[in-house]
């Protein structure tokens, strides 16, 4: 049996401060967020019970733990390098184990496309301890779920469980984190997975191949340009010995996030994470900030054009080059993620008015900034074309917006009325253990503290008007971007003669 997993891509992100995403990496938008309900008293009060708690000695862990009035979450160290973060929710006995390695797709050798998403299948096959196959029927049998996911920086395995299962979850997530066993048939069987798996959710997706190649497009040195799940030609060739390699250069405790919430102590986990995963040895050769290949500033603008039968309606996507929330600089990240909210975000978005409501160009239309990478981000437009429109019309309509915010900017009203939006998004999340676990593992995996996790909402309220449009006239230039039409084809048909059968015959 296959592991289970899901490919994420961080690029698609509509709510940068919140991952939400399919259930792949080459889905054409990001899924909407789900319904939530929380409120502001109980974060102020889980923030007031964290400060007390980061109060009471936790051993030689107390030295790393700050606080601060808006302090959701424990944060430490252990001695191995592994690093802690714990958010208490004691609302259900439930808890949510998260494990986050700072490692993705675009810190694959040339030439191993894919084999971070191919070991994160392999590290369900077992270990001394665990039957290769069993782990997940281990996690079903407690009553609990897992499952893996793997994006262009991170690597990350999580399960959901009642409370009193979690040492038993520790115990089994340390162990596969430095006793991975993999035998040659099952390596061999699991390539074969994600082969198919590539075939299944790309190549017999139009919408999916499209992006790829704006993504390869995109980027001309930086190793984004390659697909998480990889290229086929190389994913055919990845071996045993690749995935053993990759395992022991970055799988260590020292390369690696732990995030537990939900109905839990800190002094618990703690304890808990002392004697599973401390007792892993650090990896000397892992934990420094990873050196990727400089992308070259960008001199001409790129277009992409896919034809495909499948197709049943004109799409046009664009994506600009942008920073990230890792490497934005001034507040630069929140202006754009206040900026995608205003152009496109939603069904009252400047976009969509015109493109939908307006000129009826268009059955959908959309605008999104994705900041939650390493190094670089996106913006990016999406439509569909209604009826006979023609893309370069719909397109001709987009540029207008662009060059309305660029010449005149936005509104008090857009602005006050992006940043609830965006407060309000980040107040949701903290009410689901998972959506907290996500942010804050994702967050840390990728060059981010706590403490910049917990101060969002004030640094949204901090853009104003002339950021975002200072931040829309700075990235928004077509030398910065990839274009892309999806344009359908026409069928082969077979085409049937038409004469008559012969005397006594039947014609099919």
């Amino acid at each position: 049996m296959g592991g289970k997993s899901y490919i994420f891509s961080d690029s698609l992100q509509k709510d940068a401060g919140l991952p939400m995403f399919q259930a792949s990496s080459y889905g054409t938008q990001p899924c909407s967020t789900p319904s939530r309900s929380g409120t502001l008293t109980k974060i102020k009060l889980l923030g007031a019970l964290l400060m007390a708690l980061a109060l009471s000695p936790l051993d030689t862990l107390a030295a790393a733990q700050t606080s601060s009035p808006a302090r959701l979450a424990y944060h430490g160290t252990l001695d191995n390098g592994l690093e802690i973060v714990v958010v208490p929710d004691r609302r259900a006995p439930v808890v949510t184990h998260m494990v986050w390695y700072k490692v993705g797709a675009a810190d694959e050798p040339l030439g191993k496309s894919g084999i971070a998403h191919f070991l994160e299948h392999l590290m369900f096959k077992g270990t001394d301890k665990i039957p290769a196959g069993e782990y997940s029927k281990i996690v079903a049998r407690l009553g609990g779920q897992d499952n893996a996911f793997t994006a262009q920086d991170i690597t990350a395995y999580f399960q959901r469980v009642a409370k009193d299962k979690l040492p038993k979850m520790m115990e089994m997530e340390a162990d596969r984190m430095a006793n991975l066993k993999l035998a040659e048939n099952d390596v061999l069987t699991e390539r074969k997975v994600i082969l198919e798996e590539r075939r299944s959710r790309v190549d017999n997706d139009p919408s999916s191949l499209l992006q790829e190649q704006m993504m390869a497009s995109l980027y001309t040195a930086h190793p984004y340009h390659t697909p998480i799940i990889g290229w086929e030609t190389e994913m055919k060739g990845l071996t045993r010995e690749d995935a053993i390699a990759h395992y022991k250069k970055w799988y260590a405790p020292n390369n690696a996030v732990l995030v537990v919430t939900g109905d839990v102590e800190p002094e618990e986990v703690v304890r808990l994470a002392k004697e599973t995963y401390g007792k892993i040895p650090a990896n000397p050769a892992v934990g420094a900030p990873r050196k990727r290949p400089s992308e070259p500033e960008p001199v001409a603008e790129k277009r992409v054009l896919l034809r495909d039968g499948r197709v049943g309606k004109a799409t046009l996507e664009r994506y600009y080059t942008a920073p990230s929330f890792n490497t934005a600089t001034n507040g630069e990240a929140e202006a754009m993620q206040l900026l995608g909210r205003i152009v496109g975000a939603s069904n009252t978005s400047r976009i969509y008015n015109k493109l939908v409501r307006e000129e009826k160009k268009a059955s959908a239309a959309s605008a999104w900034y994705s900041g939650l990478a390493l190094d670089n981000g996106r913006f990016g437009f999406y439509a569909v074309a209604a009826g006979d429109n023609k893309l370069e019309d719909i397109e001709a309509s987009i540029d207008a917006v662009i060059d309305e915010v660029i010449r005149n900017g936005v509104t008090d009203e857009e602005l006050e009325r992006a940043k609830t939006s965006e407060i309000a998004n980040l107040v949701y999340s903290s009410d689901s253990q998972q959506s907290l676990a996500h942010t804050y593992g994702w967050s840390l995996a990728t060059g981010r503290t706590v403490d910049d996790v917990e101060a969002r909402s004030e640094r949204l309220k901090a853009v104003k008007r002339e950021d975002v449009q200072a931040v829309a006239a700075k990235y928004l230039k077509r030398k910065r971007s990839v274009t892309g039409y999806l344009i359908p084809e026409p069928s082969q048909v077979a085409k049937v003669d038409p004469r008559p059968a012969s005397a006594g015959g039947t014609l099919h």
